[in-house]
């Protein structure tokens, strides 16, 4: 991923599926105000409708100034299914690239066809660089394998303060082959904060930050590289705290601390999506 791309995002899983009032709309200009310009997406999220919504927040923003994500679904992953699903993502967000382009998870298409469509995106410059999601480590290095002279830009996973399975094996892996880890559901799909000693120790590292448990839990899950973490926010006022995770730097001993109190489970494995 390049250095200029932010490591907190804007994710916009379930957004576009309900309210029509323009708050989306609304926080996702927001976000991209306060510097949060790494747009994530998918043509599963709202059967389109996600990447529609981001067509309208994006509208009079100059291109170069978005880093934006998309999807392709398993079952379109075919060599002419991936290429007739990247147009239609292109289509949706009125735009004439993607910043990466990404396999959302494996399925029963071969992986060979869905890597050699990826890359003939990448030639043809409708996509800029090429990902995956949901892989593991045997999975990232059968696609590394398998890939011609484009590399795998990123690994996008569920990753959050209580689901740590990637910092068993897989942040280090791709570390190593300079691939980004970007985190999705950094919240644990609406469980937080946490309860416990956990809670108290996002309170205490909080309160010397002047922040806010959520923003620290943020900071947290992109201490370094190779992570990135894109939270989704529906409103304005839940992308401004979002945003405001960026201003927080955790000192060695604050993220022991974190990491002690949210320790990596012995055998956590990578869940299937």
């Amino acid at each position: 991923m390049p250095d200029e791309v932010p490591v907190i995002g804007q994710g916009t899983w379930q957004m576009a599926e309900g309210r029509r009032d323009g708050t989306e709309i609304a926080a996702l200009r927001a976000g991209i105000a306060r510097g949060l310009t790494h747009i994530d997406t998918a043509e599963m999220y709202g059967s389109g409708a996600a990447e529609e919504l981001i067509a309208q927040a994006i509208r009079g923003i100059p291109r170069g100034e978005l880093f934006i994500v998309s999807k392709v679904l398993p079952h379109n992953a075919g060599r002419a299914g991936t290429r007739r699903a990247c147009e239609k993502s292109l289509r949706r967000l009125g735009t004439d690239y993607l910043d990466v382009y990404l396999l959302h998870w494996r399925g029963s298409v071969p992986l060979a066809e869905t890597m050699g469509a990826l890359e003939e995106l990448v030639d043809d410059g409708k996509i800029r660089a090429l990902g995956v999601s949901n892989f593991d480590v045997a999975d990232l290095e059968e696609a590394r394998a398998l890939l011609r002279k484009h590399p795998i830009a990123c690994n996008q996973v569920l990753y959050h303060l209580g689901e740590r399975h990637v910092d068993a094996e897989l942040v280090g892996y791709c570390d190593d082959h300079d691939i980004a880890v970007v985190g999705y559901s950094p919240f644990g799909h609406g469980r937080f904060p946490p309860s416990g000693g956990g809670a108290r120790v996002l309170d205490a590292v909080a309160a010397r930050h002047g922040a806010t448990p959520r923003q620290v839990a943020l900071a947290f899950l992109a201490r370094g590289a190779p992570l990135f973490t894109i939270p989704k926010a529906s409103t304005v006022a839940h992308v401004e705290e979002n945003a405001g995770a960026l201003d927080v730097a955790l000192d060695a001993a604050e993220i022991a601390e974190i990491d002690a109190a949210f320790p990596v489970r012995a055998g956590d494995e990578l869940p299937a999506i």
